[in-house]
């Protein structure tokens, strides 16, 4: 059975429609809950794979939030022993830190649905391939990421060329969020912090138009999420047919 460890900032941002695929898989996962436990500092060497979610804070946090130094010595590890991890948002700005690329305010943030364009590279990946050419995906973020040198260019929108790398064989990040359904978009728009966000910033798409957005290509993000999220979880370990055992850090 394949060990898989979670790295969690806040409650709004969980694994979303990750969780029941890992749990049909049979994985033995483990979280850790930095917004309960900041001080926590896993042993990443008992696990094959390591999921990094989302967060309200930014890469340049870690003067004063120590669990991200934390995060990113264990992503480091991680890397160094060749298994396989996924960087979400948050996630994949940790990523691509630790693989030395810079992390920035993105001048234009992206929150809503937007087109994902798939790279050459993207449309022929093991694990991104599923998404095709063009695909509507939900995006929250504000600050964006450069691809890291050595890793590989996946996926861009028109106004964010970094949407998605691959180092190696099995380490990938992904700007956008593939996780959501309607109701954790529901459960964003009604956050007072993330509705704060959205109009501190001056964002071009307001509640209502992601709403209706949501409505109308949430099904078939979910279907190509479900491939894409497999295609991860194979790097990590084959399907077992064994029970889950959840715990928290």
């Amino acid at each position: 059975m394949a060990r898989l460890l979670v790295f969690q900032h806040v409650a709004a941002e969980p694994l979303g429609t990750l969780d029941p695929l890992i749990r049909r898989r049979g994985h033995r996962v483990r979280f850790a809950n930095f917004e309960r436990h900041p001080d926590a500092e896993p042993n990443v060497d008992r696990y094959r794979g390591l999921v990094v979610l989302g967060g309200p804070m930014n890469v340049e946090d870690h003067a004063h939030r120590a669990h991200l130094r934390t995060e990113m010595r264990a992503i480091e590890r991680m890397l160094h022993q060749g298994k396989p991890v996924l960087g979400i948002c948050l996630g994949a700005q940790l990523l691509a830190h630790v693989l030395g690329a810079p992390v920035r305010p993105h001048p234009r943030p992206e929150v809503g649905w937007v087109p994902l364009h798939a790279t050459d590279a993207g449309r022929s990946d093991p694990v991104l391939a599923p998404l095709g050419e063009v695909a509507p995906v939900f995006q929250w973020h504000r600050y964006s990421f450069d691809v890291p040198a050595g890793a590989t260019h996946l996926a861009r929108t028109e106004h964010c060329e970094s949407q998605a790398f691959r180092y190696g064989d099995s380490a990938y990040g992904f700007q956008f969020h593939l996780e959501m359904d309607e109701r954790l978009v529901d459960r964003w728009l009604a956050n007072p912090a993330y509705r704060e966000e959205l109009a501190a910033f001056g964002h071009a798409t307001d509640e209502a138009t992601i709403r209706a957005h949501t409505r109308e290509h949430i099904d078939a993000m979910k279907a190509r999420a479900d491939a894409v999220f497999n295609g991860f979880l194979d790097l990590v370990g084959r399907p077992q047919r064994r029970r889950v055992l959840w715990s928290t850090d």
